[in-house]
């Protein structure tokens, strides 16, 4: 492969002087997550106007010019699962790629599998064979071997195809607009989830009562402040499980704060002051200034009609050539029923299966079997597609 090698600050300014006259950016990037509070990134592949290059980050003291070009308007953006690129963008220039498509959600809209791998998605759209070496490189040491550059170049060099061959599918299935209501509703998730309430991410936290998420606020913010201030994985300072445990115990006590088991590590005995005061300070808040939770009904009605307006889901993506795990999940399906049976609380705006292309394909559908104005039967047992809809 020919490409031009980025390596120092004025090569990039250079090249981002070009690159802003491109109509299209297909970029990838490598990075180690691992070991440190942020993800470092090492090296970023873009193909524009017919030519690749490769931008060594770990040599460039200043990546900004690349990221405030990949934000400017005027181009589209092509990536693929994008989230980590996008974070980037964000973490540089405080917005998003200009844009934007992504190529595994363009792929689920198409019907392929979402979401798919790159190597699973050149084999089936452009019939490619796709290489596996060098998935497990520490793309922090230099120097790179030609082979660990045309690996990654390779992610670079197939998006463009990608994107004009799945573009040309969704446009003969008519879901290009589909598409673009897709990414932009995408980045504004992306966006909301860097900027606000991150500490909803902690896992495991759906069942816990408004004080108890008071808990882990407090603890996630202490937890990132000390992550920052050591320079390592969050999950390396405290694990979720233990923001779990200690939120449910709702007790600054120190004596039962030591009682849990994973405590007990060295570098947290230090720490569990600090804790205690975090605990403390949830405690402590008026109830109006806790955390709103989450309302999920669970109640076994809503768990059969879950399971059979999923399996519903998936007879009927199959059938127009459209990947179910991308339309919607179980969790979206039993909010579009407490929401169309007023068990839900009120919120913002309707669930994810009442919105857009969403509820033109699947959600007035779903109105109507819950309405009992569709019924659903078997017709052929044997068939690909053995579900019938009718009145």
């Amino acid at each position: 492969m020919r490409y031009e090698a980025i390596t120092d600050d004025g090569q990039l300014r250079d090249y981002c002087g070009k690159l802003a006259r491109s109509a299209s950016i297909a970029f990838d990037t490598e990075f180690v997550s691992e070991h440190t509070y942020r993800p470092v990134l090492c090296l970023v592949q873009v193909s524009a106007a017919g030519e690749l290059a490769v931008i060594d980050a770990l040599a460039i003291d200043d990546m900004t010019p690349f990221w405030e070009t990949i934000a400017a308007p005027g181009h589209e953006t092509i990536v693929h699962a994008g989230r980590g690129e996008v974070e980037f963008c964000l973490q540089a220039v405080g917005r998003a790629p200009e844009g934007m498509c992504d190529v595994q959600i363009a792929a689920g809209l198409a019907g392929i599998e979402f979401p798919a791998g790159f190597g699973t998605l050149v084999c089936k759209v452009l019939g490619e064979p796709a290489r596996k070496h060098e998935t497990r490189t520490d793309w922090r040491h230099r120097p790179l071997s030609q082979r660990q550059i045309e690996y990654a170049l390779e992610d670079a060099h197939f998006l463009q195809p990608l994107r004009d061959a799945l573009h040309a599918r969704l446009l003969e299935l008519g879901r290009l607009a589909w598409l673009a209501e897709e990414m932009s509703t995408w980045l504004e998730d992306v966006e909301r989830s860097f900027f606000e309430e991150r500490w909803r991410r902690v896992s495991g936290n759906s069942g816990l009562d408004a004080r108890s998420l008071a808990i882990v606020r407090e603890l996630y913010s202490w937890r990132e402040k000390e992550a920052q201030r050591r320079d390592q994985p969050v999950r390396r300072v405290l694990r979720d499980d233990l923001i779990i445990e200690l939120a449910k115990r709702q007790t600054a006590d120190l004596r039962r704060i030591r009682a849990v088991r994973g405590l007990e590590r060295g570098d947290l005995l230090r720490r569990h002051g600090e804790i205690a005061a975090c605990i403390q300070r949830a405690l402590s808040l008026p109830e109006e200034e806790c955390p709103v939770r989450a309302a999920r009904e669970q109640t076994p009605q809503m768990s059969v009609l879950g399971q059979f307006l999923f399996a519903a889901l998936g007879s009927i993506c199959r059938q127009v050539r459209l990947a179910p795990s991308l339309v919607g999940t179980p969790n979206d399906i039993r909010e579009l029923i407490a929401y169309r049976t007023g068990q839900a609380q009120q919120q913002r705006r309707p669930p994810r299966l009442a919105r857009g292309w969403r509820q033109q394909f699947v959600g007035r559908l779903f109105d109507e079997l819950l309405g009992g104005k569709l019924a659903i039967r078997i017709s052929d047992p044997d068939c690909e597609h053995p579900l019938a809809f009718e009145p």
